[in-house]
């Protein structure tokens, strides 16, 4: 097998991949993703140790132990393009070997959560409530560069998507994957369950007017309004589709956890968002050492 280029698979003087700073022994078979770095010392507080701390620019990482569970948190930074290069790296970490740079014979599955923040797109989603995303549903263009193939209950419900919606036509050529259903089980109770929405932005791509006008106007009004069977559009953000995309064509577990802090149909926000946020991590990592 021929060896993945030094231009292409970037390894730094530590052996440490290089976007993220982490050496191979240094990433657990558990990955929570956080969006804000500083969010990673919130949830790494509730590890009982905490093994590695690295940090280069944004992408922070923690990882340690909860219970007999060895989990690294890593924070992405905002937006599908982060997500690009988080995934892949994660994945390399695994599943490449450094020392020869090939690809191992015997690939190896992360399972990869989420924390996030998220808008509800549904009036009986309340701020403060929790979204586990049972699918994620790209008006971003990220996953267009790899060859990502659907599956017929996924070719159907992008259909019924744009059938419904017409959002292609004036904005983009949406993309959808699912959640890992081995994970999604997990996340019932106290969990809505729903379509995740991601755009590549936060104010026009989400439907925001501040000083500029929007192609799509209508646009969180449609995103409400989708039904197809017992699928809904629960939320939006900015990393899901990306994450479960990605995970997909590497071969992990993957599942997009977030805790709303605006409602887009009732005008509201959280009156403490970071409550809100532990709250979520709390709850979630309680899951996670139980299972």
């Amino acid at each position: 097998m021929k060896p993945i280029a030094p231009s292409e698979l970037i390894i730094t003087n530590r052996g440490a991949i290089y976007h993220l700073d982490l050496h191979p022994d240094e990433l657990a078979p558990i990955v929570l993703t956080v969006g804000d770095p500083d969010r990673v010392k919130v949830v790494s507080k509730y590890f009982d140790k905490i093994e590695v701390q690295r940090q280069h620019r944004e992408f922070v990482t923690h990882t340690g132990t909860l219970g007999k569970k060895r989990i690294s948190v890593v924070s992405t930074g905002i937006g599908p393009d982060n997500i690009d290069i988080v995934l892949n790296e994660l994945d390399a970490l695994v599943n490449i070997d450094f020392s020869t740079r090939t690809i191992k014979p015997n690939l190896s599955s992360l399972s990869i959560l989420r924390l996030g923040t998220s808008g509800s797109l549904q009036a009986d989603i309340p701020v403060d409530s929790f979204v586990a995303g049972t699918h994620g549903l790209g008006l971003d263009n990220l996953l267009h560069f790899y060859r990502l193939e659907q599956n017929e209950e996924e070719q159907e419900l992008l259909q019924s998507f744009l059938t419904q919606t017409q959002i292609h036509h004036s904005i983009t050529q949406p993309y959808i994957s699912a959640a890992a259903p081995s994970l999604l089980k997990h996340f019932t109770e106290g969990y809505h369950q729903g379509i995740t929405v991601t755009c590549p932005g936060f104010y026009g791509p989400q439907g925001r007017i501040l000083r500029l006008g929007l192609a799509a106007p209508q646009l969180v009004d449609r995103l409400t309004d989708f039904q197809y069977g017992q699928h809904r559009i629960t939320n939006f953000e900015m990393e899901t589709s990306a994450i479960y995309g990605l995970s997909r064509l590497l071969g992990h577990h993957c599942l997009s956890l977030n805790v709303i802090v605006a409602n887009r149909v009732n005008k509201t926000f959280s009156l403490d968002g970071q409550a809100a946020v532990e709250k979520l991590i709390v709850r979630s990592l309680e899951i996670i050492a139980g299972t």
